[in-house]
């Protein structure tokens, strides 16, 4: 199918989110105009006045809830692609369908309204995760081909006594499960394909509305705690890792995903390598004796 070009305009759902916002941003800077849905007039507030340099490239719209039908029908008109990016992600669900019924019900909600008025779509981007393609503690070789059915499993047979982390990766799992049996129902009628990015831990700098630690998203946060030392074992600094990439490198990922023809109808893991925690620590301490660093200070830049 034919792929977007500089000056076509891309829908960002979740506009005001850690990764959304360097989404957003890429694409601004690489020439395209971006029209980003946020829940309420007060959440565009912060967008608007970073943004308000790219003037009319740039635009607004508020959908209160992805998981009503029609959520996204008046947004979804007149863009050339859309890169969804909204999903709940916290790891203290009381329930399971507190976190899988969002990331679910937007997803289909969003492709929905894409069939129905996106008549000018060429692409969808779905911003998964890698939750949705691994199993934890396994020494298996993982790639794209591979789906999470363990947490799957998990989630049924322990319902609301589920870890978080593992209601976190089904919400993940069963939300690109949803989006690729959408698209495969519906292609024929389809104008548009689709292409789902796949990225382990995102850290990097923070750029989207934060007042303080405590309002970080849950991989910064989580970041922040074991590096200061708020929340670690030494046991987890130095056994306990996982794979990582930069923010920035996911937002180039998101452009690259709706500029390739290649990118169509894959799933594509973007990873910078993997990691131990004490490897972070031990950066933050040589920039700390080099600088005089008493602490990290969060700054919006």
């Amino acid at each position: 199918m034919p792929t977007i070009c500089t000056g076509d305009k891309v829908l960002v759902s979740g506009a005001n989110g850690f990764i959304a916002m360097w989404v957003v941003r890429k694409f601004l800077e690489k020439g395209y105009a971006v029209r980003g849905t946020v829940r309420s007039v007060d959440k565009g507030k912060y967008l608007k006045e970073y943004f308000k340099s790219y003037g009319d490239k740039f635009e607004i719209v508020v959908v209160e809830d992805i998981t009503k039908e029609g959520a996204f029908d008046e947004a979804v008109k007149d863009v050339d692609a859309i890169a969804h990016t909204a999903s709940p992600l916290y790891m203290t669900a009381a329930s399971v369908d507190e976190l899988i019924g969002p990331a679910v019900n937007g997803t289909i909600s969003i492709l929905k309204s894409a069939l129905k008025n996106g008549h000018g779509v060429k692409r969808v981007v779905l911003t998964s995760s890698i939750a949705s393609v691994l199993t934890v503690g396994s020494d298996k070789i993982f790639d794209e081909n591979d789906w999470n059915e363990l947490v799957l499993r998990e989630i049924k047979e322990q319902g609301d006594a589920a870890l978080g982390f593992s209601k976190y990766r089904a919400s993940k799992t069963l939300a690109e499960k949803a989006a690729w049996e959408f698209y495969e129902q519906n292609k024929a009628n389809l104008k548009w394909d689709l292409s789902v990015l796949n990225p382990p831990y995102v850290f990097g700098p923070v750029i989207h509305d934060v007042k303080n630690a405590e309002a970080l998203n849950t991989s910064l946060r989580h970041w922040y705690d074991v590096i200061l030392g708020i929340s670690h074992s030494e046991a987890l600094l130095k056994t306990e890792g996982s794979g990582y990439i930069d923010v920035r490198d996911v937002a180039e990922a998101h452009t690259l995903a709706l500029e390739k023809e290649a990118a169509g109808g894959e799933r594509i893991i973007v990873s910078a390598g993997s990691f131990v925690w004490q490897h972070w620590r031990e950066y933050y301490l040589i920039l700390q004796n080099l600088t005089n660093l008493s602490s990290l200070t969060i700054v919006n830049s």
